[in-house]
């Protein structure tokens, strides 16, 4: 029988999510103060406050598996793992964050073998939670922003047609992100902030979500569960799946391509 909501694990991960958007959001109606990591990247309040509520959680329902989690990271609290373990984004999409458009998420993915085998996805601001485990693919409403969940509904990619949709970073848009669109004949794009990218494809609103600059295992890993599990599939531009724990590389990813029902 085909299920109509997400597992009992995934569900708990949601639990842990939507409490740690409910910490951003009381830091979105504030004035942000923004400091600057070692990478000049921004980091907030809400960012910080958002990781500890998850780790905490996650070290106490699942004490013998290893978190990676961005702020750690950046901490240099780095710790080993093996097969299992998971990767933690606690605000993924920080400048969606201070310029206020919503598009910001809460990340938590299930790494086993290489394999985002579970992913969570939280938009705190907008009210939506995007699942991917093996019960399939789901988004879930909230009544309104930061409330409780109302309902789920299961998702899946769709197959690209004569016209595909693209859908693209609104803050890290590239030249080579528009030679790929060019050579495919892709004129529509959609431009989201985040891991909104990944979840867009895996619900049929578009049909491919090309990436070449840098990226961390913590930013993908959850949405790309999420589209796994609603029929797409996410490739390194230099061939085969992307896969995770590449403790060799720093937990960066190459450049990717994520597509919805792989075209001919």
């Amino acid at each position: 029988m085909t299920a109509e909501r997400p597992d009992d694990l995934t569900t708990q991960l949601v639990d842990i999510a939507l409490d740690a958007g409910k910490e951003i959001l009381r830091h979105y109606g504030d004035e942000i103060e923004v400091d600057r990591k070692g990478d000049d990247s921004p980091v907030t309040v809400a960012d910080r406050a958002a990781e500890k509520i998850i780790l905490d959680r996650l070290r106490a329902f699942f004490p013998e598996t290893p978190v990676i989690a961005e702020e750690e990271v950046s901490a240099g609290r780095i710790p080993e793992v093996d097969s299992r373990f998971f990767l933690v984004d606690p605000l993924d999409g920080t400048k969606e964050f201070i310029s206020r458009n919503g598009e910001f998420t809460v990340n938590i993915a299930l790494i086993e073998n290489g394999v985002p085998t579970l992913g969570v996805v939280h938009a705190p601001a907008l009210g939506t939670v995007y699942t991917g485990s093996p019960s399939g693919a789901f988004e879930g409403t909230l009544s309104e922003p930061g409330d409780h969940l109302i309902g789920w509904r299961r998702i899946e990619a769709r197959a690209a047609g004569m016209s595909p949709v693209a859908v693209a970073s609104r803050s890290h848009r590239d030249t080579a992100t528009e030679d790929f669109l060019k050579a495919r004949g892709i004129s529509e794009t959609r431009s989201a902030g985040s891991s909104v990218k990944f979840c867009l494809v895996a619900k049929g609103e578009a049909d491919v979500y090309p990436r070449f600059g840098r990226t961390m295992e913590w930013d993908t890993a959850a949405g790309d569960a999420v589209l796994r599990a609603a029929g797409g599939s996410v490739e390194s531009v230099d061939g085969g799946v992307l896969r995770y724990g590449k403790a060799e590389r720093g937990y960066d990813n190459p450049g990717f391509i994520a597509w919805g029902k792989r075209p001919d």
